[in-house]
């Protein structure tokens, strides 16, 4: 049974940061490819970061370059991201995907593995 479950979530004032953590479980074969995705009620499911587990690349969206960062745990087997200087826009549901394709940041929900979600408000 896969799961994938976030954690790190909460409320931060603008210009702080959170680190997101998402734990994976169940899977019986590596898994390739991972991301962060976020939603705000009433708008479209976003990528927002995304990498590759051998470490061969990782993946931005343009809104967040520079600010935050995604790291994979191999050990562990988890993905992070971390979260500077946020903005009252970051703030949403923030999702963590497992076993995505190219192109990562494309939300294809039927596809991989997908967590419930934690919240982010930054205000």
């Amino acid at each position: 049974h896969v799961q994938l479950v976030e954690s790190g979530g909460g409320s931060v004032q603008v210009g702080g940061s959170l680190r997101l953590s998402c734990a994976t479980s169940g899977f019986n074969y590596g898994i390739y490819c991972m991301g962060w995705f976020r939603q705000v009620p009433g708008k479209e499911r976003e990528g927002v970061a995304a990498l590759y587990t051998d470490g061969s690349a990782t993946y931005y969206a343009d809104f967040v370059k520079d600010r935050f960062t995604i790291f994979y745990d191999n050990a562990k087997k988890t993905v992070d991201l971390q979260m500077n200087n946020l903005k009252p826009e970051d703030t949403a549901l923030y999702f963590c995907a497992a076993d995505l394709i190219f192109p990562p940041l494309e939300v294809r929900l039927d596809v991989g593995y997908w967590g419930q979600g934690t919240q982010v408000t930054v205000s």
